[in-house]
């Protein structure tokens, strides 16, 4: 399941997008009439963000979400919301990689955390 629109590396970072329709199984009863993307699903689009950078690495590999540190909520993703998912490596020790992902959503800090990924042939 792709959960991004847009991605573009800028130098050491990845930005990356999605714009919520309303109409994704994911907001289906969460909530009933106050439809919030799921922080699970938030994750999800970060850790899609953060593996772009480490595509060429990846090819031909397995990547695995293997840990996840300091994830905070600290707006709510709504429907027609545009987030905007800043990703950047910390630390890389083979086959792990580590990263910090900021989403924001109008400039609004929504969620942030660190994550790590296992590149596995």
């Amino acid at each position: 399941m792709l959960l991004l629109d847009e991605a573009e590396q800028s130098g050491d970072e990845m930005i990356a997008s999605y714009t919520v329709r309303g109409d994704e199984f994911f907001l289906q009863g969460h909530f009933p009439d106050n439809p919030v993307v799921p922080g699970v699903i938030l994750c999800e689009m970060m850790g899609q963000a953060s593996c772009l950078l480490i595509k060429d690495s990846a090819s031909g590999a397995v990547t695995y979400l293997t840990g996840m540190d300091n994830i905070r909520f600290k707006n709510k993703v709504l429907p027609g919301d545009k987030i905007i998912f800043k990703c950047r490596i910390i630390k890389t020790r083979p086959p792990y990689y580590f990263f910090k992902s900021e989403g924001f959503v109008n400039d609004k800090l929504s969620v942030s955390g660190e994550m790590t990924i296992a590149v596995i042939v």
